[in-house]
């Protein structure tokens, strides 16, 4: 998922994220860090967080390029 990438993008912090969400801080570093897989409504609240659409969050990034292409 392209959570990190996502938030870096918009200069958040993961405290931030957390706040703009509703969701807890430790919770959001386990997703990100690939420890515990979100449930769709989670899925949801992060998007809405990050102000981008639920799939933006499951895009390849192309490594050449560092484009965002569509998913696998």
């Amino acid at each position: 998922m392209q959570i990190r990438r996502l938030r870096e993008e918009r200069g958040y912090s993961l405290e931030e994220l957390a706040e703009r969400s509703g969701l807890s801080f430790r919770g959001l570093i386990y997703i990100e860090h690939g420890r515990r897989n979100p449930g769709v409504l989670t899925i949801l609240s992060i998007a809405s967080g990050l102000n981008v659409a639920p799939a933006r969050l499951f895009e390849d990034v192309s490594p050449a390029t560092g484009e965002a292409q569509a998913g696998s």
